[in-house]
């Protein structure tokens, strides 16, 4: 297993001699006709960028998105946000010792708790209609993407497992919302939250770096989620027409709104409480590890975060804890 600090430790003018992991590999064009790479590369604790501006021809062909390299340099800041500042850039061979798997961040929950999670929120759903698609969809090979994948490649839940780890939050959230409300469909909901991003199994590539799938690309994940489970429920016997539209009204639905991807707007009850709880889960999670990410740079503000359109910040607790 690799030892070496992580990223989001060095602070702006530290000096780094790391093994990292190319996140993002471009050949870009300075304005003085300049050809650079323009990389971002990777720990578990962090994504920088990075420039290449010399002997670019070494290495062109040698790296892409994916190739693990040591670097040495130092973290500078440029526009106000931190970036490596490369000097020497080599591609790691068998006596390095590292592997892909040091690079990807992983859900800090213990995988086989989140597993014997998941197998009791599936054996508590009564019905036998929703029970089966359930189990269907689950095959081994389904469960063992399922489990592995990220829930996204960036914004939230944004690691190995995590994919897991958040459908867990929703299913409890929803969960929590039944006991309350005990005229919402429980079992229903409880399916719609385990099932509403299946599709990122396939939306996702999580092997060696986090990035889109052509077919995620072209189809994405709620379509290819609501495929799943039209297939699953056309394989029951005499599965009932009415309990699949739902079902599947609460996969096409969870984004919640037209503007945000969502091919319809939820339309039941079990849709609208899919889609908050799915947001709060999503949304905790991405500013959660945001006030993470900045906890050590000495501001009381995390940067500008765009897609939540607003810095946050950052409490005593965490202002507390710098190293």
């Amino acid at each position: 297993m690799l030892k070496q600090k992580e990223l989001n430790d060095f602070a702006i003018g530290d000096e780094i001699i790391l093994f990292l992991i190319v996140n993002k590999f471009e050949i870009k064009t300075a304005k003085n006709g300049k050809p650079y790479l323009n990389l971002e590369l990777r720990d578990k604790s962090a994504a920088l960028p990075a420039k290449v501006w010399d002997k670019l021809d070494d290495l062109t062909d040698k790296i892409k998105e994916g190739t693990i390299i040591k670097v040495s340099g130092a973290i500078e800041e440029f526009n106000g946000a931190p970036q490596i500042k490369i000097d020497k850039i080599r591609l790691v061979d068998e006596k390095d010792n590292v592997i892909a798997e040091d690079f990807l961040p992983k859900s800090q929950r213990p995988l086989n708790v989140m597993l014997n999670e998941l197998k009791t929120v599936i054996d508590s759903i009564k019905d036998q209609f929703i029970n089966q698609l359930i189990n269907k969809i689950f095959s081994k090979e389904n469960l063992d993407k399922y489990s592995y994948a990220p829930a996204g490649k960036a914004w939230h839940h944004a690691y190995v497992h995590g994919l897991l780890e958040h459908t867990l939050e929703v299913a409890t959230i929803c969960d929590l919302v039944c006991s309350i409300h005990p005229d919402i469909k429980r079992d229903l909901l409880i399916c719609g939250a385990l099932l509403h991003d299946f599709g990122k199994t396939e939306e996702l590539i999580y092997k060696n770096v986090f990035d889109y799938t052509d077919k995620g690309k072209l189809v994405g994940h709620i379509i290819i989620g609501a495929l799943e489970v039209e297939k699953a429920a056309a394989s029951i016997p005499d599965f009932p027409e009415e309990l699949k539209n739902q079902l599947l009204h609460l996969v096409l639905s969870h984004q919640g709104k037209l503007e945000f991807a969502s091919p319809v707007e939820p339309k039941t009850l079990e849709a609208i409480v899919l889609y908050q709880a799915d947001e709060l889960s999503a949304k905790t999670n991405a500013y959660k590890y945001a006030i993470k990410a900045d906890k050590n740079k000495g501001n009381r503000w995390t940067r500008f975060l765009p897609l939540a359109n607003t810095s946050l910040y950052i409490a005593d607790e965490f202002a507390r804890d710098k190293s």
